[in-house]
Parts: C-alpha cells; structure tokens; sequence
C-alpha cells in the first residue's frame, strides 16, 4: 500500500473495476503514489494432477483508493475503472476498511455475504430455484425469501441460504 502526500486534498473512492482488472489498477494507483487498498484471499485449486494456489480479490470488481482531488483523471486513463464511488461516511469507511484488513491478515476462511434488508429485490443463484426473484422477508429474523404471485396479492415463502442470493438493483 502507498501513501499520497498529506498536505494535497485527497478524497477516498470505491472504484468498480471494469471485469478482472482490479490488480491491474492496484498497480496504477501505486505507480501514481495513491493510498489504496485491494484485499486479496488465497485460493486453492485442485485438480487431477496437482494443486494450484493463486490470490483473488475479496470485494471482485472493486478497489479502495485516497486519490488526489486536482490528479483524480489519472485513474481513468486505463480504461480500467467502469466508475468511482464517493465514500460518505469517512470515518465509518476507514474503520470497516480496518475491520476488513484485520480479517484478511488473521489467515482465517472467508466468505462474502450479500447484505440482506427487509424488501430487498433478490435472484436466487443456485440449487432447484436457480434464477427465481423475489424479495428478502427479514433478516433479523430470516426465513427465506418471498417469491410473488402478484395476480393473486400473494407470495411464497422459502428457504433459501444467503450466500445462494444475489442482490437486483
């Protein structure tokens, strides 16, 4: 991780990598002097004839970066960011980026989970229901997933794991 000059205005983004070019804008923003951050996990492949390891983006599609206001084009000039995200909350962002760093460097198994709220819009990615959308009942006490049946004002629960769930804009 590099450092930008403290005394320059510089702002944190998110920036949503364009597919597969997150470590190759980790690179630019290093050979720019940007602050940022990438977590990366370790993957194990095995096959027939031998184990591959290899690192992969924790976040795919995105990148954590303290870009200098008045050199911000520099990071689009690659074609490689698809669009920068302002960060709201500073404080909150660089304590839940610490969070995320002191999870990586702990070694442990990690997973991504969508964030689910009330009437969140979903599509089921895996098992018989693969492709289905429908709506995340309450996850503070989660049950599953409504699925619509809007001709008759009604809806069928299920249960599906988070981690087979995408979320629709």
């Amino acid at each position: 991780m590099s450092h930008a000059d403290p005394t320059e205005e510089a702002s944190w983004l998110v920036c949503h990598t364009r597919p597969r070019c997150e470590k190759k804008l980790a690179a630019l923003l290093a050979a720019e002097n940007f602050e940022h951050y990438l977590p990366l996990t370790t993957s194990v492949r095995r096959y027939a004839q031998q184990t591959k390891k290899f690192t992969k983006p924790l976040f795919p599609g995105y990148v954590f970066a303290r870009v200098i206001n008045e050199r911000k084009a520099r990071i689009f000039q690659q074609d490689l960011i698809a669009r920068a995200l302002s960060v709201g909350d500073e404080a909150v962002f660089l304590r839940q980026l610490a969070d995320v760093r002191t999870i990586v460097a702990s070694g442990l198994e990690l997973t991504v989970m969508p964030l689910l709220t009330k009437g969140r819009r979903v599509k089921i990615l895996g098992g018989a229901l693969h492709g289905l959308e429908g709506f995340v009942d309450d996850p503070a006490n989660p049950r599953g997933v409504v699925l619509s049946v809007d001709v008759l004002r009604q809806g069928v629960l299920v249960r599906v794991p988070a981690e087979q769930l995408q979320l629709l804009p």
